[in-house]
């Protein structure tokens, strides 16, 4: 496994990183019908730290907090807590009533404070807003998010999908007023969604911030098992969301061209599409899910593929833009 510093930060994370929405089970809230319950999880947490990744991704939101708390106490006893880096996210509605969710200064220090505890850890290393908040100024969300940098804890923070115009934005505003700026950015990336290559890539690199982009494997569709029903996983069954985002005619050419590409190479296509998404000099370290066991070794091997120039052009070519997708 390699190391690589998150954008401009002496914060070194592995090229691979491990996402949690898979794991845990909600007794309060709404849970995926394809999240595993806490004992099934424990076992890729685990095998992840094995493999070398050292970057963990989660969300309060994250069957209502239940994936922090798989994720917290699987680190606890399988890692020693300065080996790994924890990250996770703000913005869900987390309870009942009008400040429940967002990015006010009430919520976030509430947010924060419940993160650190179902983690059970006294700081988090990452600390990331999951969309960009319309009702709160972004100054308001800045300046909180400095104050819990300020306290200890936080270590850094990052952003989520949204407009580059709001990313510039938010880190005017820091910089402005001598605040914590944002040092990674967790957009949406992969062979069927390349929108974020017009503005928020080359944004990224002239700032110096990491990028750690979600659903390299576009949510499960460039596995290969894919098809316009959906497939025959309970995800791809009853992934809504990821219906909503993929499953166009030029997806579909898009991952065919992968399935030829795979064919004549004799390597997976989830590997060589999760190399591709690699390959990109501006990509820090994407987010990865395993919910089977082949899963994360599938995922290690895909970090020994180099793609020729003519390999990546022929994967690149059946694509067609995009409107902009998953920013809420």
């Amino acid at each position: 496994m390699d190391y690589v510093n998150l954008g401009r930060t002496g914060l070194k994370v592995s090229r691979l990183c491990l996402g949690c929405m898979t794991y845990g089970q909600s007794t309060t809230g709404y849970s995926h019908q394809w999240t595993l319950n806490e004992e099934d999880s424990r076992p890729y947490i685990k095998r992840a730290l094995e493999l070398g990744i050292n970057f963990f991704d989660t969300a309060d939101g994250y069957a209502h907090g239940a994936s922090e708390k798989v994720l917290g106490r699987a680190l606890k006893d399988f890692a020693r807590r300065e080996e790994v880096v924890v990250a996770t996210k703000v913005y869900a509605p987390m309870h009942k009533g009008a400040n429940g969710g967002g990015l006010s200064r009430k919520h976030i220090m509430e947010a924060v404070d419940a993160s650190l505890q179902r983690l059970g850890t006294d700081y988090i290393d990452l600390y990331q807003i999951h969309r960009w908040d319309y009702a709160t100024p972004i100054e308001e969300t800045m300046e909180a998010l400095h104050d819990v940098v300020r306290a200890g804890k936080v270590l850094y923070l990052g952003a989520s999908s949204m407009h580059a115009w709001q990313f510039s934005k938010a880190q005017y505003s820091a910089t402005l007023n001598s605040w914590t700026r944002f040092a990674a950015m967790q957009p949406q990336y992969n062979l069927v969604y390349r929108e974020e290559e017009r503005e928020m890539f080359p944004l990224c690199r002239d700032m110096g911030v990491g990028i750690i982009p979600w659903s390299p494997l576009a949510r499960g569709f460039l596995a290969g098992n894919r098809n316009k029903e959906g497939g025959d996983t309970e995800r791809a069954k009853t992934d809504q969301f990821a219906k909503g985002l993929y499953y166009q005619d030029e997806d579909f050419a898009v991952a065919d061209r992968l399935a030829e590409v795979s064919a004549e190479i004799g390597v997976p296509a989830m590997q060589i599409a999760l190399a591709w998404v690699l390959a990109n000099p501006a990509v820090t370290s994407p987010i990865i899910g395993a919910s089977r066991p082949h899963h994360l070794e599938d995922a290690v091997k895909a970090l020994e593929i180099t793609l020729s120039t003519d390999i990546k052009a022929r994967l690149e070519e059946p694509y067609k833009p995009h409107r902009v997708l998953g920013h809420q």
